[in-house]
């Protein structure tokens, strides 16, 4: 197969019916039925020969052992040619020798033993292992890799051309590491603010995710064989944006229209793009109107065969989530006939994998799963890794492998960073002038973890110093860069320190990170930045009104009320989770070289019980909402409704 073959999804045909546009809407699905869609590769019939001819060589246990994928914490390169395993992944904080600094010579190494170990199996055909990992902003894992903004973020820059550059930047760091697959992106359309991963949603807008979705995998994938390229997984299937209440792994009661029309939305040209890979949703569906619960999607023959590989023509294999087939009832852990009859071929399965393997035969010896399901589910990931040319060499062949360099895309992450932050308000205090003395207070001014957020080398993305990620500046660094050291004074809660002998300061606001269900704010507690982080309120109060400008600074993975914060602000700025280059906030805050570009990709809450978008809710500024210098727009006080203890809804 040669990698020109695969240019041609580059110029797909946009979704019938529709007409092309810059904003994604081009890209909408507004029929009350699924798309009939088919995969942009066409078959190959001598590929398919040669899969066939693999499948009817193996045993059962060899079968078997291709849909099983283990965390690298609880497998061993002889375990792969032992037991035949199809796939490896590490999750979040797990790092080769589990030293959290390993540098990429020590992951090519680790990838490069687990190849040959499963070239190296008394198979009559050897099978290519697989390494998945979660990319989702930069590689993450990885000490010393360019991380960029979150994909809240990303949203706010509407720039689909930037979200391929960075599809195309992060397959070069995966690739020095001698990993193959990306867990990545994320087509959640995010409804409910309380949601822990709100940040990993591009917007509240299906045409924004529609846009991006088709960007990463191109991005990402590019023509699937090359140096440079990795295999992109379009993930959660689906609905997993739209839980109640926002509550990960949570029940989506969408009907099935909006299922189809919203929850959809980035699937379709996912699909349309290539994608070669799809990972269920721990999530459930219950469309209540229509009185049809799916149930569990790992779980759900309905969705995962008929929907997803029926109707929507998916040919590549279907991945489970982490330990994701335990949530099915009357399933385990180790053990799921339901799961892989649903039409889930490769299983996440982390520690019992080698319990998952004796069950799945058991299962198969005993009726309880057809043969012809297993070769179908082998069948499909034996045709992924052969459009990924992974028959043909060792992922440590690339030109990437082993290079430190290739971790390196700063430039790339402070221009993401200039694009995806917005100015909420500005009363004539920003830009700041070069040489002015400003006071930097905050918490997180000096943190990469804050400023990095969740899936940064660890899975919650805490634990980390500023020295654990080799590279990277916080906004504290870069304000000190930008105008001078010796007109910079840092004071982490402001106590003690006179505001009004600086020209202005600048508070650093900031979540704490977290990643799914750990970043859930329960109902019936408010989602109120201060109520959730008082710590932040405090220092901002102790600087506010001293007759010095005050610009703040906000990072955080949702939209959460914040008036009281902003109304203590001269200017006031989301910046969410830019990641490491700090550099990027600095170029819009000092100098005025660069502009704000940045639009809300989320309504911004105007009260601490409106939790999503719906005509319930209070939004104090509306989706596509940013200002900037051209376009300056005075913001008076804004209300302050009581913040109460409880919500009684979540609108």
């Amino acid at each position: 197969m040669k990698a020109a073959r695969y240019g041609l999804w580059f110029i797909l045909p946009l979704l019938a019916g529709c007409t092309a546009t810059t904003d994604g809407s081009d890209l909408l699905w507004r029929g009350t039925d699924w798309p009939t869609l088919h995969s942009p590769i066409a078959r190959d019939a001598a590929m398919e020969a040669r899969i066939a001819g693999i499948v009817r060589g193996m045993t059962l246990e060899q079968k078997i052992g291709q849909m099983t994928q283990p965390d690298i914490r609880s497998v061993t390169p002889d375990d792969v040619r032992r037991y035949y395993i199809g796939s490896v992944l590490n999750g979040g904080g797990a790092w080769p020798g589990m030293k959290k600094d390993a540098p990429v010579t020590a992951w090519t190494a680790l990838s490069d033993a687990y190849y040959r170990a499963s070239m190296s199996t008394d198979m009559a055909v050897q099978i290519p292992v697989i390494w998945g990992t979660d990319a989702v902003h930069g590689h993450g894992n990885v000490a010393g890799a360019t991380l960029f903004p979150h994909n809240i973020g990303l949203g706010a820059a509407r720039d689909p051309d930037l979200i391929q550059r960075i599809g195309r930047a992060t397959a070069r760091q995966v690739r020095a590491t001698g990993i193959s697959w990306v867990f990545a992106p994320t087509l959640a359309v995010g409804e409910n603010r309380r949601w822990g991963r709100t940040y990993e949603s591009y917007s509240s807008d299906p045409a924004i995710v529609a846009a991006y979705s088709r960007a990463l995998v191109h991005g990402l994938q590019g023509g699937l064989t090359g140096d440079g390229d990795v295999v992109a997984t379009a993930k959660h299937y689906l609905g997993d944006g739209g839980t109640f209440d926002g509550v990960d792994q949570g029940e989506n009661r969408a009907t099935r229209t909006h299922m189809i029309q919203v929850h959809g939305a980035g699937y379709y040209p996912a699909l349309k793009a290539g994608v070669q890979t799809v990972m269920v949703s721990y999530s459930s569906w219950n469309d209540v109107a229509a009185g049809n619960d799916y149930g569990k999607m790992h779980g759900s023959r309905a969705l995962v065969t008929e929907v997803l590989k029926g109707k929507l023509g998916f040919d590549g294999l279907v991945v489970s989530d982490w330990n994701g087939i335990q949530q099915v009832p009357g399933c385990t852990k180790d053990h799921c006939p339901q799961a892989v009859n649903a039409g889930v071929d490769l299983i996440m399965v982390p520690d019992d994998w080698k319990a998952f393997i004796a069950n799945t035969v058991a299962d198969v010896r005993e009726g309880r799963i057809a043969m012809t399901r297993i070769d179908d589910a082998v069948t499909r990931i034996l045709r992924v890794k052969l459009r990924a040319g992974l028959f043909d060499h060792s992922p440590v062949a690339s030109a990437f492998a082993g290079r430190a360099e290739a971790l390196d895309a700063r430039e790339l992450g402070r221009e993401a960073v200039r694009k995806s932050v917005v100015l909420l308000k500005n009363q004539g205090v920003l830009p700041l002038a070069p040489g002015k003395r400003v006071l930097v207070v905050g918490a997180s001014a000096d943190s990469l973890s804050n400023q990095t957020g969740g899936w940064s080398l660890t899975w919650q993305g805490t634990e980390n110093s500023n020295a654990d990620f080799k590279g990277g500046t916080t906004l504290l660094a870069a304000l000190r860069d930008a105008l001078g050291a010796s007109n910079v004074t840092f004071s982490k809660d402001a106590v003690g320190v006179d505001p009004s002998s600086f020209d202005a300061v600048v508070a650093v606001l900031g979540e704490t990170p977290y990643a799914e269900y750990n970043g859930d704010v329960r109902a019936p507690k408010p989602v109120a930045h201060s109520a959730l982080h008082p710590a932040d309120l405090a220092v901002l109060q102790r600087v506010s009104g001293k007759g010095v400008p005050v610009v703040s600074v906000l990072y955080s993975g949702r939209p959460a009320y914040a008036n009281d914060l902003i109304n203590l602000s001269d200017a006031f700025i989301a910046a969410f989770l830019p990641g490491t280059e700090g550099e990027g906030l600095a170029d819009l805050l000092v100098g005025g070289r660069h502009d704000f570009t940045g639009r809300l990709s989320f309504a911004w809450p105007g009260s601490a019980c409106s939790t999503g978008e719906n005509t319930d809710s209070i939004v104090q500024f509306a989706r596509g909402y940013g200002l900037s210098y051209a376009r300056p727009s005075r913001v008076d006080a804004l209300p302050l409704p009581s913040v109460p203890t409880t919500c009684k809804t979540s609108p």
